[in-house]
């Protein structure tokens, strides 16, 4: 047996006990020299174990836009230059749209996922699409506000498959040359289907959101919506004096930008994001408006190690309020754990008391248990039905 063989063999041995792990017994076997000859070699069935499940990438998927800029310019490229691995990230418009390419695709070929809401957590749970985070390799979950995650946890039996990472609303954005800050306020929800904004309105093209507010539009409590009708047809006004619905974010800013539309229920970062760019638009959080969290979730098939280690740095504070500067939405982070600096406090949804207790959230288990009865009359309604 030639000394490489029995370097390499101790080396496997203490890697088995436990007493190194997979990213530093690789790297000990690049400085022993060993490598090429044990992957290569006859001894290439007892690195097998190691070096399989070892990438050198990993696959992030998300929202596009100012989002995903925030993400590359502060987590991914940091994160790569700290761990050499690189990190290979998609967008999609929609969830309905990505979870068809998930399911679609081949185990572990989608890893990290920026999903939006409990109710999306709620789905890939009943789809068998969750794991199991070993916290111990996330020590930085315990910057994060429990409220964000205790629901999470509610739904995995007290596991998390996602780390929450940001919050916001999906309020009302009005262009103020057109709509004053008063009148916003005093018409609330109803702005949406005010027939004086005809073909000047806009809406996101989502049954959950156009559903939630056809129930504000009717006085009804969304997460227990007792006149589904009504709801409808508050649904069928909206779209008969909308300009159009849009899909992205991209999208909605510049539907706003460009003064298409005076009127539309938007993200609040997104909106924010045009103020900074100097738009006079407004934007409120009306009684009743919808709050979000997203989740950085990680899908079965996924190398959970190298997902870890990824969450684990983006939780980092640092991490999280640059990504929170640059696509101006709070981190999940606890104002009251964590100095969160001079911008995030002045975010668009920002709560400093870590509650949140003034946001309103989709229940998961009512809106799941109606997803396929509304999502599919949505579709007929959107078509002109």
């Amino acid at each position: 047996m030639t000394d490489s063989t029995k370097r390499y063999e101790r080396l496997l041995e203490r890697y088995r006990n436990g007493d190194v792990d997979r990213r530093t017994f690789l790297k000990l076997m690049g400085i022993a020299g060993i490598t090429a000859g044990v992957t290569g070699g006859p001894m290439g069935w007892l690195a097998r174990e190691a070096v399989a499940g070892s990438p050198d990438q990993l696959r992030f998927d998300g929202w596009g836009g100012v989002v995903s800029e925030a993400f590359r310019e502060y987590a991914f490229r940091p994160y790569t230059e700290a761990t050499g691995i690189d990190v290979v990230d998609g967008t999609f418009g929609g969830a309905d749209e990505y979870l068809a390419r998930v399911r679609s695709g081949r185990p572990g070929e989608f890893n990290i996922a920026h999903l939006s809401g409990v109710f999306d957590y709620a789905r890939y749970h009943s789809l068998d699409l969750t794991t199991t985070i070993n916290e111990d390799n996330v020590p930085n979950l315990q910057y994060v506000i429990p409220r964000l995650q205790d629901p999470l946890r509610a739904i995995t039996n007290g596991t998390l498959s996602g780390i929450p990472y940001n919050y916001g609303t999906t309020g009302i954005a009005y262009n103020r040359k057109h709509i004053s800050d008063d009148e916003a306020r005093e018409k609330g929800a109803q702005l949406m289907i005010d027939p004086a904004f005809e073909n000047r309105i806009g809406g996101w093209e989502e049954w959950k959101t156009r559903i939630w507010y056809g129930a504000l539009q009717t006085g009804q409590d969304p997460n227990d919506i007792r006149d589904m009708e009504a709801v409808w047809d508050a649904v069928r006004e909206h779209r008969d004096l909308a300009l159009k619905y849009w899909s992205s974010g991209a999208e909605l800013m510049s539907l706003l930008a460009e003064e298409e539309i005076y009127v539309t229920e938007a993200w609040s970062g997104r909106v924010y994001a045009l103020q900074e760019q100097g738009h006079d638009i407004g934007y409120i959080d009306p009684p009743g408006g919808l709050g979000w969290q997203e989740t950085l979730f990680v899908i079965a098939g996924s190398p959970m190690e190298e997902c870890e280690e990824l969450l684990n740095f983006m939780l980092e504070p640092e991490t999280a309020i640059a990504v929170a500067e640059g696509q101006n939405y709070p981190p999940a982070l606890d104002p009251q754990k964590v100095d969160l600096g001079d911008k995030v406090p002045n975010l668009p949804a920002f709560d400093p008391g870590g509650t949140l207790e003034a946001l309103n959230f989709f229940d998961p288990e009512y809106w799941n248990g109606h997803e396929q009865e509304w999502s599919a009359q949505f579709s007929r309604v959107q078509r002109g039905y």
